[in-house]
């Protein structure tokens, strides 16, 4: 089912002329439409919350049934129209929510349906479930979620990588999942603006020292650009590409824990250490926030769970891989680059965390957020230059403890 454009709607070259922006009163007749709901009733509530999208819950009034709809718009929707952005990239969510599904269903919402016309996916309903980040900055624990992350990133990477995709195949892959404007904002807002005097960039006022001497620091800068270099050119395997604790939802359903992993907008075919790294840099800084407030709990534990549980999933799968040439040591080459590059990533999304463009309540909502805010971007720069001399998760955790409680 298609609708009329409306009438506020850009003419951005990606959308197409059936392009509509849906509004809470469309739900009902659109959700019947691509017959996706019967005749029951529908109540309808947006709930939209991060900066791209919009997204509505459809229920029934004794909430016995609800789906969720979530629709790409045209544009940046904190900024509207001013801000145009390219309503494809809903095209790349659905594609990598079809890679996982094959290999790793359970991370991820059920997908009921994919409307290429208006940019928008049907899936499960998720409102009862928590995003992560919230749950941790409540004081929640992690449970099992950091296995499953790693777990998830090795069974998407290895399917998707030329370790378990046949060569011809791959290259499809590669072609189809390009996204030249998402990945220009990673390569900016990530991987450059935070180095460089720019309009973007804010910070808390007790940082103006550290981020400008982040912006003179050659060292730090040819760094940050190799790793840039490597996201630009390393196309390993398919990634979520926004892998962070308010791209998780936990909660539980049936007595049984639950973990979804959700927004793959950005995913594209790049370095696995990419979403390694993004999940590692936002679980080192909730262990900041825990600290500053006296609370640690189980923050300490989480990189090296995630990190033992990509290795294992890794290892398991090696046995069926496609291409055997790849021999056994050369298995043990390659998890050490990832986890040399898992770390510089985590390093650079730290940084940009606390002094880029998009900043995390993490720190933001701390009493004070001065002093966990420079201790983060301390340890994100020496997670980033000494990547290569920090060779395992016990050194990362030295490192994280001395930062942690440096005065």
């Amino acid at each position: 089912m298609t609708h009329p454009p409306h009438p506020d709607t850009p003419s951005h070259p990606d959308t197409p002329p059936a392009y509509r922006v849906l509004e809470p009163e469309d739900i009902p007749g659109y959700l019947r439409g691509l017959g996706h709901w019967n005749g029951d009733a529908i109540e309808v509530h947006e709930v939209s919350d991060g900066n791209m999208n919009r997204v509505f819950i459809a229920r029934t009034p004794d909430g016995t049934r609800s789906l969720a709809v979530k629709q790409a718009l045209p544009w940046v929707r904190v900024a509207g129209p001013s801000w145009p952005m390219s309503p494809t990239r809903a095209d790349a969510e659905a594609r990598a929510y079809r890679q996982v599904a094959a290999v790793a269903p359970d991370t991820i919402p059920a997908i009921h349906g994919y409307d290429a016309d208006n940019y928008a996916l049907t899936m499960e309903d998720m409102s009862d479930l928590r995003v992560l980040r919230t749950h941790l900055n409540e004081g929640g624990d992690y449970g099992e979620v950091s296995r499953h992350i790693g777990a998830f990133v090795a069974a998407l990477s290895f399917a998707t990588s030329d370790f378990g995709m046949a060569s011809a195949t791959r290259k499809e892959l590669i072609a189809t999942s390009v996204s030249p404007e998402l990945c220009k904002i990673t390569e900016d807002v990530v991987l450059s603006e935070p180095y460089l005097d720019h309009e973007h960039n804010h910070w808390h006022d007790s940082l103006d020292d550290l981020a400008a001497a982040f912006r003179a620091d050659p060292a730090l800068r040819t760094e940050v650009a190799a790793l840039r270099h490597v996201f630009m050119t390393s196309a390993q395997a398919l990634l979520h590409g926004d892998l962070h604790t308010g791209s998780v939802m936990v909660g539980t359903r049936q007595g049984a824990d639950v973990v979804r992993v959700f927004d793959p907008e950005f995913s594209f075919v790049g370095p696995i250490g990419f979403d390694l790294g993004l999940y590692w840099g936002n679980v080192l800084v909730a262990e900041l926030r825990a600290r500053a407030l006296g609370t640690p709990g189980d923050h300490a534990d989480q990189l090296a769970l995630s990190w033992d549980a990509f290795e294992a999933e890794l290892r398991r799968l090696w046995p069926t891989r496609v291409d055997t040439f790849f021999d056994d040591a050369y298995l043990d080459r390659f998890l050490r680059q990832v986890w040399s590059e898992s770390l510089g990533f985590a390093g650079t999304e730290i940084i940009r965390r606390v002094i880029g463009f998009a900043h995390l309540t993490d720190l933001t909502t701390l009493p004070d957020p001065g002093p966990a805010s420079r201790r983060a971007l301390l340890l994100g720069r020496e997670l980033i230059l000494g990547r290569d001399r920090l060779p395992d998760a016990a050194g990362v955790r030295a490192l994280a403890e001395r930062v942690g409680t440096a005065p």
